[in-house]
């Protein structure tokens, strides 16, 4: 398995990944106008974030997004996991833990880089016990938003 920052010829498999996990999450529709230039804005100016891809030859595995969040209490950045999507065929076979290892590692070297987070379904048991077991924990923070 390759874990590797993804790039500009990654785009359309991000996208299509991005919206198998919005409908099997959330029943959402995600139009390619809008995902299409949300991957591209973030492969390409890396100034929010970046994705990560797991590839088995040129087979898609899955794939993760990181965005940035300043922290000033720990003068510090957390790395958001986001549009973490792992192909049904791949699934419970490390592919996730492959590509936590790499961010992990990734935000270890980074000294700017204070933790980790990522938010998931209250309904998705799975993945919540996939997060435990590489050391994640529940914090007491509830996510509250307003879309526009």
């Amino acid at each position: 398995m390759e874990i590797r920052i993804a790039e500009s010829k990654d785009i359309k498999a991000i996208a299509k990944f991005n919206q198998a996990m919005a409908l099997e999450t959330e029943d959402k529709q995600l139009p390619d106008d809008k995902i299409i230039p949300g991957v591209t804005r973030l492969i390409e100016s890396q100034s929010a974030g970046f994705y990560l891809v797991a590839l088995d030859g040129d087979r898609w595995l899955g794939c993760l997004g990181i965005t940035y969040e300043w922290s000033d209490w720990r003068n510090g950045q957390f790395w958001w996991i986001q549009s973490v999507y792992i192909d049904q065929a791949a699934r419970r076979q490390g592919v996730f833990s492959a590509l936590y290892g790499r961010v992990r590692k990734m935000a270890k070297i980074d000294k700017d880089v204070c933790g980790i987070r990522l938010y998931v379904e209250r309904e998705n048991h799975s993945a919540q016990q996939t997060y435990l077991a590489l050391g994640m924990v529940e914090t007491h923070y509830r996510i509250m938003e307003e879309e526009f």
